[in-house]
């Protein structure tokens, strides 16, 4: 089980010291594996084309959220190649990589498929920004309208679909649109956030996160209950860093969303969503399987990309032809922390206005008129030292690292 958070920020976790508590998911990093350095794409489609297909979104030309078509119609995606080893596959969420019906996860080796077929929704009329892919809320690519807060609705969906599993093995992808906005929390939710915080477009957010929480708990305690949580591999990330951008001034339809900027929080991480850096980048992520993965805190850099090989591998899913992965198996690294191999994690931008590279210790940030950043994220997880002039061997060597990995950038745009 897969589920993915939208523009989350590192510290907005209780269990990074963020403000709203989040007990379920505290439980879940006390129990599991922490990936301190698990990178994501700055905005969220490309995030989730390299969840789906084990590569670098940049080969799709995918670097911003897009409405359009994202993946070509013959991709092996993460859950065809689960589906074709016996899983049942579902999807309750977000989807946004080619809004329209015609596009729906369905098509993309997803059995079952519930929530926004575009991006973030509006959190009680469940519509996308206004155009022609505002009403977007279906199952299995039907349009349909249903009342109900959308956390609450995608919860609902997942758990019933947990509930009524046979003894196949299954693969449910949940990416939650919460925290995106904008953000507008029930009374029950915001009566229950902290005292300490007072504005309202504050109480708002933290009541998204904590409703958000409350979320995974019930679909953890319907895996618990259907007595399979102990052969469960779960794993919980967000889509990119936190935002702090204007809650209602998008184009949505109107939803009576609290006006302010959003209060995310990256922590001493720099940046947020959109850009490069680490706060755009490095996120909140759990890996949890009782009684397989041991309790601890893992400093390997990791990345979105690594998902589909992992999953295969544990699967027994082999390809008749290769599927030019950039993520490598994080299996041995997980159930045996066993080291895995350094190896350069390429991280594009929106409109590849700027990219960097992680390769060991080391972080490279190339961004427009070819300014050039380089940070021991070892000492500097901050990135407030920039190395570039000290090591002009290091950042020589990393460019030509960047230029190699840049090849592939655009190889499998769809036609």
């Amino acid at each position: 089980m897969f589920i993915i958070a939208d523009d989350l920020g590192w510290a907005d976790v209780a269990f990074h010291g963020g403000n709203a508590p989040t007990p379920n998911l505290d439980q879940l990093a006390k129990d599991g594996v922490e990936l301190t350095q698990h990178y994501v794409a700055p905005v969220c489609s490309p995030t989730r084309t390299g969840l789906l297909t084990g590569r670098c979104w940049s080969r799709f030309g995918i670097t911003t959220p897009t409405n359009a078509l994202a993946l070509p119609s013959d991709t092996v995606t993460l859950a065809g190649a689960l589906g074709s080893c016996g899983y049942d596959t579902c999807l309750v969420g977000k989807w946004h990589l080619g809004s329209k019906p015609e596009w729906a996860p369905n098509h993309y080796g997803f059995e079952h498929s519930y929530g926004s077929l575009a991006g973030g929704v509006t959190a009680w009329s469940h519509r996308y920004k206004q155009g022609p892919f505002s009403v977007t809320w279906h199952r299995n690519g039907k349009l349909l309208e249903e009342e109900g807060h959308v956390t609450d609705l995608l919860a609902d969906e997942a758990v019933t679909w947990i509930e009524n599993r046979g003894d196949k093995p299954f693969f449910l992808y949940v990416p939650f649109t919460a925290v995106h906005l904008p953000i507008n929390e029930p009374k029950s939710w915001l009566d229950k956030v902290p005292t300490s915080i007072t504005s309202e477009i504050g109480r708002h957010y933290a009541a998204c996160v904590m409703h958000l929480d409350d979320a995974v708990g019930r679909i953890l305690h319907a895996l618990d209950e259907r007595g399979v949580r102990e052969n469960t591999l779960v794993v919980f990330t967000s889509d990119n860093g936190g935002s702090t951008t204007t809650n209602n001034t998008q184009p949505y339809p109107p939803d009576d969303s609290p006006s302010g900027n959003l209060t995310a929080n990256n922590g001493s991480l720099r940046g947020q969503k959109g850009n490069v850096y680490e706060g755009g980048t490095r996120v909140p992520t759990i890996v949890s399987w009782p009684g397989k993965i041991s309790q601890r805190h893992e400093p390997t850099p990791v990345f979105i990309a690594d998902w589909m090989p992992t999953f295969c591998q544990l699967a027994g899913y082999q390809s008749d032809r290769d599927l030019h992965w950039d993520g490598i198996s994080l299996s041995s690294l997980l159930l045996k922390a066993e080291s895995i191999p350094q190896r350069p994690i390429y991280i594009a931008g929106p409109h590849w206005r700027a990219v960097s590279l992680r390769l060991g210790d080391w972080k490279l940030v190339v961004s427009e008129n070819d300014r050039h950043e380089l940070f021991d994220i070892a000492i500097d997880p901050s990135e407030q030292t920039n190395l570039a002039k000290q090591e002009p061997d290091r950042l020589k060597d990393m460019l030509a690292a960047l230029k190699q990995v840049r090849a592939t950038d655009n190889d499998s745009v769809v036609k």
